[in-house]
């Protein structure tokens, strides 16, 4: 069944909820916002497949939603009314997210004070949504390709015949798993395996008919008491969200606590958000040196992605060749003048030095290292 919540304030539907029963208890219905015809055709496609039985490969940057359409699979398909368990192949190591995947038996491992149940056969019959699967290792992707092969599960440190287990597996990532595969990185049987049919969600940029009433469903879920002026509506509607909708949402708290009143102004959005629209605002060097600083703690923390995010900027003009040059002069300062330790820096592979440098070159943005090994080199005297 689905109902949709109306903001009153926009006179638009701004919510689809997906009820689903469980018996299990443990399903929280997802809800979809947004009226984009992006978003809409990605779920109409959604629907589709969850009525099949089809293992689900879903891609697309951070932060976009990815574990929502996951839910919204399994709250679609006939295995609704069983199990829905998640869990991020990022956040725990190889010997743990073997033993929560697989089980284990008692005195299997330093550790193992009683038997432990996996979470594959408690999906028994339900679904297994395994996010950031390209972070497993060798080791486990082969481990995960046997279940998918033949559906058994082998506790960890268990010589008792394998249980078998039927569970749907749908799979998430932000990375490219066919590049991956080229630099041997992931298994190509694997990737066969998972890709039983693929949903790629949209980056928020690409939809941003659904900035209004993720706005709005982020006050109500909040319960903030706030509204945004047009002003601020627009401001958010022009900025590229290279974190999607996870940053639109600390973005809105985020001015919630900044405003002084109930009403959030331009000026109560954080910098990042207006820096690059307000070219004009500051003195060159000034305004040169917040887009670095914005865009230099966006990449070393992981929000934003070099190619992703400045090259896209850059080639839109948004950024130009000294916004670029004082990022890079930025970076080459905390490396000491090190064009292969920016890559780290930014996020970036190693075999990417190549490409980094060729762009560089290309619009003129390469920046002097000697000075900065200079300043590197009169720290270390001191």
């Amino acid at each position: 069944m689905i109902d949709t919540e109306t903001d009153h304030n926009t006179a638009a539907p701004a919510a689809t909820r997906v009820s689903a029963f469980s018996r299990h208890g443990n399903f929280e219905p997802p809800i979809v916002v947004g009226s984009s015809a992006a978003l809409q055709s990605l779920l109409r496609v959604a629907s589709r497949i969850a009525r099949r039985s089809a293992k689900v490969l879903i891609t697309g940057e951070s932060g976009v939603g990815k574990d929502v359409i996951a839910r919204f699979i399994h709250s679609q398909s006939k295995r609704s009314g069983q199990k829905f368990i998640a869990i991020n192949c990022a956040s725990v190591s190889e010997t743990l997210l073997e033993s929560e995947l697989f089980g284990h038996v008692k005195g299997s491992f330093t550790g193992a004070h009683r038997d432990k149940v996996g979470k594959l056969q408690q999906a028994h019959g339900g679904t297994m949504f395994l996010d950031e699967i390209a972070e497993m290792s060798a080791r486990m992707q082969a481990l995960l390709l046997r279940f998918l092969e033949n559906g058994e599960i082998q506790p960890v440190g268990s010589d008792a015949p394998a249980i078998r287990a039927d569970v749907r597996v749908i799979s998430a990532t932000h990375r490219d798993l066919a590049a991956m595969v080229g630099k041997g990185e992931f298994r190509q049987d694997l990737l066969y395996r998972i890709n039983g049919t693929h949903l790629h969600v949209p980056p928020l940029r690409e939809r941003k008919d659904d900035i209004r009433e993720l706005v709005a469903y982020t006050i109500r879920r909040c319960q903030l008491p706030i509204t945004l002026t047009d002003s601020a509506i627009d401001a958010l509607e022009r900025y590229g969200w290279p974190g999607n909708v996870r940053e639109l949402q600390n973005v809105i708290e985020q001015a919630a606590s900044m405003a002084a009143g109930s009403e959030v102004t331009p000026a109560d959005l954080p910098e990042r958000v207006m820096v690059i629209q307000h070219r004009a605002g500051y003195p060159g060097a000034e305004r040169r040196r917040r887009i670095a600083d914005d865009l230099y703690d966006g990449l070393t923390s992981g929000g934003y992605r070099f190619w992703e995010d400045v090259h896209r900027l850059f080639t839109s003009r948004d950024l130009s060749r000294a916004d670029l040059r004082q990022l890079i002069r930025r970076g080459l300062t905390a490396t000491g003048g090190n064009y292969r330790a920016l890559l780290q820096l930014f996020g970036l592979e190693q075999e990417e030095y190549k490409r980094l440098m060729n762009f560089l070159a290309a619009h003129e943005c390469v920046v002097d290292y000697r000075e900065f090994r200079q300043m590197a080199n009169n720290a270390s005297a001191k």
